[in-house]
C-alpha cells in the first residue's frame, strides 16, 4: 500500500474498532489489513492501537494521528479530484438510509432529476426504519428523525416535523372520538415498538407548556410505519404520526385527526455523516439537493 492507502487504512480500522468489520468494508483480506497497520506503526515509530480479543482501540498516539489522517486524506481525496470536477461534475457512488416512508413518499419519486442534473453520481439508495451504523454499513449519509443518539457524527438539521393523532372513522364509530387526554383511558392504540430497541413508544401531548405521556392499551404492536399506519386504516386504534405520512388518507376521508390540541412535539429531522474531513463534493451536492426537497415537501 502506499501511504495515503496506509492511512485511509488506519482510519477505518478505528471507525469500526475492529479488523475484520474493516476489512469487509474496504473488500480487502484481514490480513492485509492488519499487515498495512504494522506497517505503519513501523513507519511513524509509535503504537497506534490497542488490540484485544474483542475491540480495538486507538493509543493516545493513535486518536493524535487519527485526527491528523483524516484531514490529510481529505486533502489529497480534494487534490485528486479537482479538475476532474472541474472537467465532469461531481462523479462517484453514494450510499444513502432514509425512513422507508420518506424514501418511498418524498425521495424516490423525484430521484430522476437529480440522477439527471448529476449523470456521474449513481446511489445505493437504503430505505428502513431502523437505526444504520454509518460506519460499520459503509454509509455515506442518513436521514433521521426523532432525538439523536450517535456521537462522533457530523449533524446537519433539516427541520422538524409535525406530529398528529389520527383514528379511523370506523374506529371511532366503535369507539367514540377522543375529546381530551383524559379520555385516552377507554381507547386503543396501535402501539409501536422502536425497530432497534423494541421498547413500545407511550402516547405524548403537550400540555400548558409540559410534556405527558401515557402507556396506552392496545391489542396491536408494529415496528414499522407501513404496518402502523395500516392497522390505523383498518379501524385497530389512535395513532400519533408525521402529518406529511397520512396527509392522503386524511385528504381521502379514510383517517380522521383527533386531540389537535393535544399533539405530541415535533421531531427532528436530520442528516448525519461520519466526518466533514468525508464530506466529498458528490455528498455536498447530494445534501443540498435533498435539504431544499425536504424543506419545500415536509415542512411547508
Amino acid at each position: 500500500m502506499d501511504r495515503i492507502d496506509l492511512f485511509r487504512t488506519f482510519a477505518r480500522v478505528v471507525e469500526c474498532a475492529s479488523f475484520t468489520r474493516a476489512a469487509d468494508t474496504l473488500g480487502l483480506p484481514r490480513s492485509s489489513v492488519s499487515a498495512a497497520i504494522h506497517d505503519l506503526e513501523l513507519r511513524v515509530g509509535a503504537r497506534l492501537l490497542h488490540r484485544t480479543t474483542r475491540k480495538v482501540a486507538p493509543t493516545q498516539d493513535g486518536a493524535a494521528f487519527y485526527e491528523r489522517c483524516l484531514q490529510l486524506v481529505a486533502d489529497v481525496e480534494e487534490a485528486e479530484n479537482l479538475f476532474r470536477q472541474q472537467a465532469t461534475g461531481p462523479a462517484g457512488k453514494l450510499r444513502i438510509d432514509v425512513p422507508g416512508r420518506i424514501g418511498r413518499l418524498i425521495i424516490a419519486p423525484v430521484l430522476p432529476e437529480f440522477l439527471a442534473l448529476y449523470p456521474e453520481i449513481d446511489i445505493d439508495f437504503g430505505l428502513t426504519d431502523r437505526m444504520v451504523n454509518l460506519v460499520e454499513d459503509s454509509v455515506d449519509c442518513v436521514l433521521r428523525v426523532g432525538p439523536l443518539s450517535d456521537s462522533g457524527l457530523i449533524a446537519r438539521s433539516i427541520g422538524e416535523l409535525q406530529l398528529i393523532n389520527v383514528a379511523s372513522p370506523h374506529y371511532l364509530e366503535r369507539h367514540g372520538v377522543p375529546q381530551t387526554p383524559a379520555d385516552l383511558g377507554a381507547h386503543l392504540a396501535v402501539n409501536y415498538a422502536s425497530p432497534s430497541s423494541g421498547r413500545v413508544e407511550d402516547w405524548e401531548w403537550m400540555e400548558n407548556g409540559a410534556l405527558r405521556s401515557l402507556p396506552m392499551r392496545g391489542r396491536v404492536t408494529v415496528n414499522n410505519a407501513e404496518s402502523y399506519i395500516a392497522c390505523c386504516l383498518a379501524g385497530l386504534g389512535l395513532i400519533q404520526i408525521p402529518a406529511y405520512d397520512v396527509k392522503s388518507d386524511l385528504a381521502a376521508g379514510e383517517l380522521v385527526e383527533v386531540l389537535p390540541d393535544h399533539r405530541a412535539t415535533p421531531m427532528p429531522m436530520t442528516l448525519l455523516y461520519p466526518h466533514r474531513q468525508h464530506l466529498s463534493r458528490r455528498l455536498q451536492v447530494f445534501a443540498d439537493w435533498l435539504e431544499a426537497l425536504l424543506r419545500r415537501e415536509l415542512l411547508t
